[in-house]
């Protein structure tokens, strides 16, 4: 599968938002026993990657880390929209 995200996001606004997306992503699919690579590439040419070799059942630490990773790029997201409103 392969999945792009087209935005209005500036080439700075990628570069901050770009890592902690990629995390709160993989945090969350890191809870499945899949393999994976989530790959960023910013219109800058940052690339920022996580890869997942899949496991067979994540521990219960991963679902709290999964929902801090969530309420992080929750805060990024808001962040970045009221700058937008601006």
């Amino acid at each position: 599968m392969e999945i792009r995200f087209v935005s209005s996001l500036t080439a700075e606004d990628e570069n901050f938002f770009a890592p902690a997306l990629v995390k709160a992503m993989g945090a969350l699919l890191d809870q499945l026993p899949i393999a994976y690579t989530l790959r960023i590439e910013t219109t800058g040419a940052q690339v920022f990657q996580h890869t997942h070799a899949g496991t067979a059942a994540p521990s219960p630490g991963d679902a709290v880390e999964a929902r801090g990773a969530l309420s992080s790029l929750t805060s990024v997201a808001g962040v970045m929209s009221r700058a937008a409103r601006f």
